[in-house]
This record gives C-alpha cells, sequence and structure tokens, in this order.
C-alpha cells in the first residue's frame, strides 16, 4: 500500500503559479514599455525564439517541480505482515544430562539409541509444535546451566539443544539446581502463564539446592511444573553396568503436586511422545501480537526524475545546448593530467655551439694630475 509520510507538503504545488502573479502584478506597476517576445533580437539582426522551445521548458519546469514536492512529501511503500499468534505462556524446559542418559534403553525410528538421543529428538518435535510461545532451555547434570533464554525462536532453541552434549555438566544429578535456576528465569517474566517442564531419569545426587525446596519456590511463585519420569526399573548393561537407573519417581511427583503440575512415567519413545502431546493439551491465552510493519522508502525516485528533468531545462535553454559541449570539453582538459616534455638528448657528433666570450675588461681611469704648489 502507498502511502505519504508528510502529505501537507502537496500543499506547495501552486506556489509557483502564485509567486508568477505576484512578480506579474509587480511588474505591471512599475513603468516601462512592453515589447513583443518576437520583436527581441530583431534590431541585431538575430531570429525570434520559437514558441515551441518555450512550451518545451515551461513543461520540464513544471515536471521537475512536480517530482520535487512528491518527494519532499516522503512516499513509501507500507507492508504490514500478517498478525503473529500468541499464547502468552512461558515454558522452561529442565533437561537432564546426566551420565545415566547414555544407557540405550529406548528406540528410535526401529533403532536402538541412547536416552539422551530419544529425547533431543522428541523435544525437537515438541518445540516445533509451540509456535506462539516462548520456550527457554536448562541443562542440568552435577551442575545447571541456562542454555536458551525464553524465546520466540524455536528454531534456534532446537538447535542449542541437539548441540549439548553428556559430560559438559558432569555426571551426577542435581535436579534441584535444574529446577532452581528454571525458576529464576521465570522470576521477573511478565507472562500470565509460567512453565517448566522438567525432565529426569535418576536421584537428587549433587546440587546446592534440595529438590523440595526447588518445589516450594514454584509454588510460591505460581508456577506450574510438569515433571516426567524417564526410565525403567532394571539395571543398566554395557558400560553402565552396575549402575542404578532407578529414577525417583515419587520425588517428581511431590514437585508436581506441589506446584500444580502432571506427573508423567515414561518408558519408551512412545511414551514420551504421548507425553509431549498431553502437555501440548494445555490451554493457551491467546492474545493479538503487534503488527510488523515493513516500509520502503520511495522518494529517491521522484528526486532523481526532478534532477534529470533539470538538466533537461538547462540543455534546452537559450545556448544550453550549444555552450553543454563545449563547457565539457574544456573541464575535460582541465582534468586531463599535464605532461613536461624533456629535452631531447644532445647527438655527440654534432658540432656543440662555441662558449660566449669573456667581456673585455674596462680600460683603466688615466691618473688625475697633481696640482703644483706656486711659490
Amino acid at each position: 500500500m502507498l502511502s505519504l509520510a508528510t502529505p501537507l507538503v502537496l500543499l506547495a504545488l501552486p506556489l509557483p503559479l502564485l509567486a508568477r502573479r505576484l512578480l506579474a502584478r509587480r511588474a505591471g506597476e512599475a513603468a516601462a514599455l512592453r515589447v513583443p517576445a518576437s520583436l527581441v533580437g530583431l534590431g541585431d539582426g538575430a531570429a525570434p525564439s520559437t514558441a515551441g522551445g518555450g512550451v518545451g521548458r515551461l513543461a520540464l519546469a513544471w515536471l521537475a517541480w512536480i517530482c520535487l514536492v512528491v518527494a519532499a512529501a516522503g512516499p513509501q511503500s507500507v507492508l504490514p505482515d500478517a498478525l503473529q499468534p500468541m499464547s502468552g505462556r512461558e515454558i522452561m524446559l529442565a533437561l537432564d544430562f546426566s551420565g545415566s542418559m547414555e544407557a540405550k534403553d529406548f528406540v528410535l525410528d526401529g533403532t536402538p539409541v541412547r536416552r539422551i538421543d530419544a529425547v533431543k529428538a522428541v523435544a525437537s518435535e515438541f518445540l516445533q509444535r509451540r509456535g506462539g510461545d516462548r520456550v527457554g532451555l536448562v541443562a542440568f547434570a552435577e551442575e545447571a546451566q541456562l542454555a536458551a533464554v525464553p524465546t520466540f525462536d524455536l528454531a534456534a532453541v532446537a538447535e542449542i539443544l541437539g548441540e549439548i552434549e553428556i559430560g559438559a555438566l558432569g555426571r551426577s544429578t542435581a535436579i534441584g539446581d535444574g529446577l532452581g535456576l528454571s525458576l529464576k528465569r521465570l522470576k521477573d517474566s511478565t507472562s500470565p502463564s509460567r512453565v517448566v517442564v522438567l525432565l529426569s531419569d535418576g536421584t537428587n545426587t549433587a546440587g546446592a539446592v534440595g529438590a523440595e525446596a526447588a518445589a516450594k519456590l514454584a509454588e510460591t511463585m505460581g508456577v506450574r511444573v510438569h515433571t516426567i519420569a524417564l526410565g525403567s526399573d532394571t539395571t543398566l548393561e554395557g558400560e553402565l553396568q552396575g549402575a542404578s537407573i532407578r529414577v525417583d519417581e515419587a520425588a517428581l511427583s511431590d514437585i508436581a503436586a506441589a506446584s500444580g503440575g502432571s506427573a508423567f512415567r515414561v518408558q519408551s519413545t512412545d511414551d514420551l511422545r504421548q507425553v509431549t502431546a498431553a502437555i501440548d493439551a494445555l490451554e493457551p491465552i491467546a492474545f493479538p501480537a503487534a503488527p510488523v510493519v515493513a516500509v520502503r522508502e520511495l522518494w529517491p525516485w521522484p528526486a532523481v526524475a526532478a534532477l534529470l528533468l533539470c538538466l533537461a531545462g538547462f540543455a534546452l535553454g537559450d545556448g544550453g545546448a550549444r555552450l553543454l559541449p563545449a563547457r565539457l570539453a574544456a573541464l575535460a582538459t582541465r582534468l586531463r593530467p599535464t605532461r613536461t616534455q624533456r629535452p631531447a638528448p644532445s647527438d655527440p657528433a654534432s658540432p656543440r655551439p662555441a662558449a660566449p666570450h669573456p667581456a673585455a675588461p674596462r680600460p683603466a681611469a688615466p691618473p688625475r694630475p697633481r696640482p703644483r704648489r706656486v711659490a
């Protein structure tokens, strides 16, 4: 859609007519003899100017003035984007990256994979369905780390999630620290709905914040915490053989109950997908977003057109077409670098010019006679 930034500037379009009328009135008041334009120049033998050139210059002047005024009015193209739906919800994903998440007891597309790989795949699918939510990411193991602040750029959050590896934050499990850091990010949020999705496959064995204290903080803040207890009640095999993978389902259920959230038990990839679908069923709090308006300035086009029309009027002026090539040639001559000619080397065989004779010495003045004394 085309619009003008300052449309009142268009009121300046009739200014040349007003100026012409005022100047003509002043000229009529002065005592002068008016001579037709066709008679001007006949006294010195010059040919009268044709009326066509004057009309053409007048038309170019008017077009240049119109283009200049339109450029000053600020034409622009306004392209409003469609309103982006927003839920008003702010979600923090607190995911466990402890050493037990390397167990290969999950299946993804018919292939046995590690728990963390299944969590990354299902979490990425979950993020793709959360358009309109602000989602952040907290990774925790022996210590907790904020991986992504809450943002609408869910693709960036999914990319960061895929880059986190097990072992970077230790091998133990600090559920309280992960939940506490998530609540800290939601403390200053003005969103009407704040949610934490906490996923872990172990017990709280590290960290400075207890799981019970973090649950009470969530209750005080009014943040709902949905917990996901991941894993089975068996023992690990392979490199982790003999280690316990019993998840503290009771502690996670207590956290969810204290904050008004829901607790889920997951033992397979399909269970994990069902849990994320259940979280998707949360009622959104929709409100329209502010429209994003893209403005493209168009004033350079009429400004350039006004400049070209002025140049064309100058070329059609009295003597303009004739003097313009000469002026351009003179300018090119001035800008051309000058070359100094060096004298040609002399031929050794050619006779050299004789050196000038030294000036003859001036003759000495005769001695003055000495006066004699008379006795």
